[in-house]
């Protein structure tokens, strides 16, 4: 998503994957893709994260899966707000294991304003995927 950065920040696929999955099923099946998406990240981020995005992702999935219980997991509004309020909690959890691990706390303003912003970015996308699946759903035909 490298094409789409706005002011030093990218939609975040991984995570709108996880929530859009997250939000269709059980928790314990949300959790499993939630830690197989963190442990993939952590991979490709070379151990450099220590495990951060393993712990984040996992807590993101089952808060996405267990706010999601009771609603329709098609709801645009419904779907846009978790996956806002699931990027900030995973920016949070994974600076926290990061400040645990030594990482300096002094940008803590800007990373807040790159969360906040990544947010509406994967609020909107996450629209989009939800539009485009509607469009191509045979249900809705």
């Amino acid at each position: 998503m490298h094409v789409f950065t706005i002011r030093n920040v990218e939609p975040n696929l991984v995570l709108v994957a996880v929530v859009w999955y997250a939000i269709r099923v059980e928790a314990w099946r949300a959790a499993a893709y939630g830690l197989a998406a963190g442990f993939a990240l952590d991979l490709l981020a070379f151990g450099t994260t220590g495990g951060a995005w393993t712990i984040a992702m996992t807590a993101v999935a089952v808060f996405s899966s267990t706010i999601s219980r009771g609603f329709f997991a098609d709801s645009i509004p419904l779907v846009a707000t978790i996956t806002f309020v699931a990027t900030l909690v995973v920016r949070l959890i994974f600076w926290v294991v990061m400040s645990f691990e030594g990482y300096p706390g002094g940008v803590a303003m800007m990373h807040f304003h790159e969360a906040l912003f990544e947010a509406i970015l994967n609020g909107l996308v996450m629209t989009m995927i939800i539009l485009i699946n509607r469009r191509f759903d045979n249900r809705y035909a």
